[in-house]
């Protein structure tokens, strides 16, 4: 049996988004939970980067991703500008007030995987742009069941 995911009024019709495989086609949203994964060189960083505090912030930020999915609001998330990073998003821990972000993207409609964590671009755009472009590269690396 599956989950009740609440009550719907007649006619209403959950959002579909198109598939990131890049083949157009497009795909149910299944509506929450969704699944958050990391990418395992991504989780290293997140390892090496991050004071305790800001681990809080972060396990919080990726819970909302968890719950709110494709339709997680701003402040809470972005998307990233330029090309490097079309399709991808930043979570913005503490509501953007937090110097780190997690560079994610939608791999399947019910999942998300963090590529990359670098800081906040206002405070350090180098190394911001430097995890975008590891994100970027472990993305295009990505193998799909």
């Amino acid at each position: 049996m599956t989950p009740d995911r609440g009550k719907r009024s007649k006619g209403s019709r959950k959002a579909t988004r198109p598939a990131s495989n890049g083949a157009g086609a497009r795909q149910r949203d299944p509506g929450p939970p969704y699944v958050v994964r990391w990418h395992p060189d991504a989780e290293a960083e997140r390892a090496a980067s991050w004071p305790a505090p800001e681990k809080v912030a972060m396990n919080n930020a990726v819970e909302k991703l968890r719950a709110a999915g494709p339709r997680l609001p701003h402040p809470h998330s972005s998307a990233v500008q330029g090309d490097a990073g079309k399709g991808f998003r930043e979570l913005r821990p503490r509501s953007g007030r937090s110097r780190w972000r997690p560079i994610y993207r939608q791999v399947t409609p019910d999942t998300f995987v963090i590529f990359a964590v670098g800081p906040e671009a206002e405070i350090d755009k180098s190394g911001f742009d430097a995890a975008v472009g590891r994100a970027a590269k472990r993305f295009d690396e990505l193998e799909l069941d």
